[in-house]
């Protein structure tokens, strides 16, 4: 299996972690009850941790995607090579940063590492031009 795919895998991982990490927040800010039930109607912003993970999930599954298009089409087209190798351990290794930068509230740094997964998944899509 080539890097590529394996980052790949383990950012689906990372995802299902984002997601899980932004519900359990989210419920005990809201309850059980509201996460159980229909979720109709009006609902408290949420604040403080919950919130960001909500929203650091939203910004992987803003990425997710085009990172996972770039290596899948570097893949079928046979052009992996070290560079997009490199760019996707780059993404993964970023975006794992990415969730307790975000969660610790740390703004600069938050930027920076958001950069550096796009600077790796730049050098991902960079195998096709």
């Amino acid at each position: 299996m080539t890097i590529e795919l394996k980052m790949l895998a383990w950012a689906v991982v990372l995802g299902l972690i984002h997601v899980a990490i932004a519900a359990t927040l989210s419920t005990r800010q809201r309850g059980l009850r509201w996460n159980a039930g229909s979720r109709d109607g009006e609902v408290a912003a949420l604040t403080g941790a919950a919130a960001r993970a909500t929203r650091a999930s939203a910004n992987f599954l803003e990425t997710f995607p085009f990172f996972a298009a770039a290596v899948l089409a570097v893949l079928v087209a046979q052009r992996a090579d070290a560079h997009t190798a490199l760019g996707a351990q780059i993404y993964l290794w970023a975006r794992v940063a990415y969730l307790p930068v975000y969660l610790a509230g740390i703004p600069y740094l938050r930027t920076v590492v958001w950069a550096a997964a796009l600077a790796g998944l730049l050098m991902v899509l960079g195998g096709l031009l």
